[in-house]
C-alpha cells in the first residue's frame, strides 16, 4: 500500500514536470515570434518572465519531491522520536506543528529567490528585506498560533468520533469559510493599511455598481500594495455585511476611472451569479474526496511505516498528498471558473454600459502589459493551470478584432529548459 501511494505522488510530479517542461518549450518558440497585445519587446519580457517563473516551479517539483521521499522514509519516524515521551495531545501537536514548521523554513529560499531575484529582476518587487522579514515572520506567527489549535480540533475529533474523517472535514471547512470571512480584516491588521477612497466621485460611481446587483459593502477601500509590488490587482473580501472593497493603489494608478469600473463590475459578476459560493462548494468537495480516502486507509499503511495509526501520522499524510489531489481537481474546477470568468465578463461589460465592452477590454490590455503576462500558454497548460480564460480568448468574447495567432510553436521541438 505504502508503495502505491508513493506511486502516486511520482506520478503526479511526473505529470506536473512534463506539463512545465512542454509550457517552456512552447513560450520559449513563441516569444521569438510576432508579439500579441504587446510590444515586441514587451512580448519578449513577459516571455522570458515566464519561462523564469516555469523553471523555478520545475525546481520546485524536484525538491518538493525528495523531501516527500525523506518524510516518508525518516522525516515522520523522527519527529516521533523526538516528542514520543509527551502527553498523547502535546505529543500530536508538537510533531505535527514540526512538520509545518520545517517546510515553512524549508520553503524560505525559493519565496526569497521569487522576490528578491526574480521578481526584482522584472521590476515587481517594492519591498525591503526588512518589509519581507517582517512580513514572512508575522506569517510564521499566524501558522503557529492558528495551525496548532486546527491540529487540536482535528486530534480531539479523531480520538472522539468513530466517523472522524466526516466531522474532521466539517471543522476543516469551517476553518476554510472562516478565513474567506475573517482575511480582509487580518490583511489589514498585519499586513496592508487600507484607507477609504477619497475620490468621493469614483466611490459614488462604485456604489451606482454595486447597487445594481444587490451588492452591500462596508465601504470602498485603498491598499498601499506598491510598497510591495507593482502588480494590479482588486479584490471583494468577507460575507455579509464585513464584506469590503480593495482597490490596489497601483491599479488606481494605471487604469482609467472607465476602465476601473469596468473591471470591479467583472468582480460584481461574480457577485451576483454566486460564483464565491460555487468556489467554495468546490473547495468542499476536494475537502470531502480527500478525508474519505485518509479516513479509511487500511491499517496495513500505518504498519508499513512502522508507526500506529496515530492523529499525527493520519494530519501529515494529509497534508503530504493534498498537493496531489488539488492538481487531480484543478482540471474540474478550471473548467468551471473559466466558464464563471466568461459570465462574469459579460456582466462587466453590460454594467458599463453601451462603451462597457470596450472598457473592460482595454483594462485587459492594461493588466497584461503592467503584469507582464504572457498572452499565450500550451493547451497541456491551461488544462492543469488555468482558473481563467486565456485573456485572447476573453477578449475575443468581448468583440476585440485580435485575429489568428501563430500555433506554430505547438508544432517544433521544445527548446533547452534549463
Amino acid at each position: 500500500m505504502l508503495a502505491f501511494i508513493v506511486g502516486i505522488y511520482t506520478l503526479y510530479i511526473f505529470i506536473s514536470i512534463y506539463t512545465s517542461v512542454m509550457q517552456i518549450g512552447y513560450i520559449n518558440i513563441a516569444k521569438r515570434k510576432q508579439a500579441v497585445l504587446l510590444t515586441q519587446s514587451e512580448f519578449l519580457t513577459a516571455g522570458n518572465y515566464a519561462v523564469a517563473k516555469e523553471k523555478l516551479a520545475l525546481i520546485n517539483y524536484f525538491v518538493d519531491f525528495i523531501f516527500f521521499l525523506l518524510w516518508i522514509d525518516v522525516g515522520i519516524k523522527f519527529l516521533y522520536s523526538q516528542f514520543y515521551t509527551l502527553e498523547p495531545l502535546y505529543m500530536n501537536i508538537m510533531i505535527v506543528m514540526g512538520f509545518v514548521v520545517i517546510n515553512s523554513v524549508l520553503s524560505l529560499p525559493f519565496a526569497y529567490y521569487e522576490k528578491f531575484v526574480l521578481d526584482t529582476k522584472y521590476g515587481f518587487n517594492k519591498s525591503t528585506l526588512e518589509q519581507w522579514l517582517k512580513d514572512t515572520l508575522i506569517s510564521f506567527v499566524m501558522t503557529i498560533v492558528f495551525g496548532t489549535l486546527v491540529v487540536w480540533g482535528i486530534y480531539e475529533i479523531i480520538t472522539t468520533f468513530r466517523l472522524w474523517w466526516l466531522w474532521s472535514f466539517v471543522f476543516i471547512f469551517s476553518v476554510v469559510i472562516g478565513i474567506n470571512m475573517l482575511y480582509p480584516a487580518f490583511r489589514a491588521m498585519f499586513f496592508d493599511k487600507l484607507t477609504p477612497l477619497e475620490d468621493k466621485a469614483l466611490d459614488s460611481e462604485i456604489q451606482i455598481l454595486m447597487d445594481k446587483t444587490g451588492f452591500v459593502s462596508s465601504g470602498v477601500f485603498v491598499s498601499d500594495a506598491s510598497k510591495r509590488d507593482a502588480r494590479l490587482n482588486a479584490y471583494f473580501g468577507g460575507f455579509g455585511k464585513a464584506k469590503r472593497v480593495v482597490l490596489f493603489d497601483t491599479l488606481l494608478e494605471k487604469l482609467t476611472t472607465k476602465e476601473l469600473l469596468a473591471v470591479l463590475g467583472h468582480e460584481l459578476g461574480h457577485f451576483a451569479h454566486g460564483d464565491i459560493y460555487k468556489n467554495i462548494a468546490l473547495v468542499g468537495g476536494m475537502l470531502f474526496v480527500m478525508f474519505a480516502v485518509f479516513g479509511n486507509l487500511p491499517e496495513t499503511l500505518y504498519m508499513e511505516f512502522g508507526l500506529s495509526q496515530e492523529p499525527y501520522l493520519i494530519m501529515i499524510l494529509l497534508m503530504l498528498f493534498m498537493p496531489v489531489l488539488g492538481f487531480l481537481m484543478m482540471p474540474i474546477m478550471g473548467i468551471v471558473s473559466r466558464h464563471n470568468e466568461y459570465a462574469a465578463d459579460k456582466m462587466g461589460s453590460e454594467l458599463g454600459g453601451e462603451a462597457g465592452g470596450i472598457e473592460l477590454a482595454n483594462a485587459l490590455q492594461k493588466l497584461v502589459t503592467e503584469n507582464k503576462s504572457f498572452p499565450l500558454s500550451h493547451p497541456l497548460y491551461i488544462f492543469f493551470h488555468y482558473t481563467h480564460p486565456p485573456v485572447l480568448e476573453r477578449l475575443k468574447e468581448l468583440g476585440v478584432a485580435i485575429g489568428d495567432t501563430d500555433k506554430s510553436a505547438l508544432e517544433g521541438k521544445c527548446e533547452a529548459v534549463l
